[in-house]
């Protein structure tokens, strides 16, 4: 098969690649329809997370059941299916607490309970590394799927990819983020952020009850876009303090709910890039320090940009004395995912108006340079095999 090969950071390529094939009772083989590019494969596409052989990568797929092992009862070739990010067995500890990101039968090599840097990690994903289970990944015309009689689910008939392909992840990490801030009804939210996981946080937002949802990028098109199809108010750091304009919007309290959709891979100047290299940490915590700042006394942040490395000087001072609440970590995709599928058939969510490029898998080294780039105006590129 045809497929997108990460070989070292800022080299990736449409090459030719070994077929998938089944390997386990459980497993499935799907025909790849659509996929996409998304933030987290550019924390391996940067560096950030090492990957020392080619791997396919991508997280984001859906497509055609091609074959299933001799353990799939409900699924058959010929089925279009959606396929969630994180691997899960279903049958563990984890997977019957509805927390499949921990599932403890999906990494095999470097599954453990520390989480430590490059030990002991959480499940598997796809096309994430060798860290979480070397799985290659949907940047690719086929794709073995484990555990597939568990973890895919069936598209309705009369639905595009576009509209249903971002329950793989965005969606339902953008709804985590909401759903993690244990709204009421009537709150301010404050989403940092506005690439993809951003403006589905932002849609998630309204769907869960805020009174009021404020968008913060140092990008104006982004910001465009967000008040566009999102209808939120919007802050861009480079031209307003965000943490005293978001007090000057809420009787100087701060929002009730701050989210961080950014991550390690924020903006930093160049004291933030020596300050990194000096303490071994890997980007900046600095949008998480501002979510910090900015939140209400008693109030929540909930952290779905990924952070890699331990970092100095951490505000648990402020944390503490200001009694925030904290909630992090990989989407709870397999227990929200048929939630937010009846919300896309019943037409109470629109998740393709954030797509800004659609292009062949063949055009794979562009679409990752003008998504890391953020040139051509570009939010979410879609890829077809």
């Amino acid at each position: 098969m045809k497929a997108a090969v990460f070989h070292k950071p800022g080299d990736i390529r449409y090459e030719q690649f070994d077929d998938p094939s089944i390997e386990d009772s459980r497993d499935a083989i799907i025909r790849v329809t659509s996929t996409a590019i998304c933030g987290s494969d550019l924390h391996i596409y940067d560096g950030f997370l090492p990957q020392l052989r080619p791997e396919v990568l991508g997280h984001e797929f859906m497509g055609i059941v091609e074959e299933v092992g001799s353990g799939v009862t409900n699924l058959k070739k010929g089925d279009r299916v959606v396929v969630p990010f994180t691997i899960a067995c279903g049958n563990c500890f984890f997977c019957q607490h509805h927390q499949e990101m921990h599932c403890e039968n999906s990494n095999k090599e470097d599954y453990g309970p520390d989480g430590g840097l490059l030990t002991e990690k959480g499940g598997g994903l796809f096309g994430y590394s060798d860290l979480y289970g070397g799985y290659n990944g949907g940047q690719a015309e086929a794709v073995r799927v484990p555990f597939a009689d568990y973890s895919l689910r069936h598209v309705p008939e009369g639905l595009k990819d576009e509209q249903v392909l971002f329950l793989t992840d965005i969606f339902p990490t953008g709804w985590s983020s909401i759903e993690w801030g244990e709204l009421k009804g009537g709150e301010t939210v404050a989403i940092f952020g506005s690439g993809p996981v951003g403006l589905m946080a932002q849609k998630s937002a309204w769907l869960q009850g805020a009174g009021r949802v404020i968008a913060i990028d140092p990008v104006d098109y982004r910001l465009e876009r967000a008040k566009r199809v999102n209808n939120v108010e919007t802050l861009n750091p480079k031209n307003v303090d965000v943490v005293e304009a978001l007090r000057s919007m809420t009787e100087g309290r701060g929002p009730d709910l701050c989210v961080d959709a950014v991550g390690m891979e924020a903006s930093r100047s160049v004291l933030d890039k020596a300050k990194a290299v000096f303490n071994l940490e890997k980007g900046t915590d600095s949008v998480l320090e501002t979510c910090f700042r900015a939140v209400r006394r008693g109030g929540i942040v909930t952290i779905v940009g990924v952070y890699g490395t331990p970092f100095d000087n951490f505000p648990l001072g402020r944390m503490f004395d200001k009694g925030v609440t904290i909630r992090q970590g990989q989407s709870q995709v397999h227990k929200n995912i048929d939630h937010l599928l009846d919300l896309v058939v019943q037409g109470k969510v629109v998740l393709d108006d954030i797509v800004s490029h659609v292009l062949p898998l063949t055009e794979i080294s562009r679409g990752y340079d003008i998504f890391k780039n953020k040139e051509d105006d570009c939010t979410k590129v879609i890829l077809k095999p």
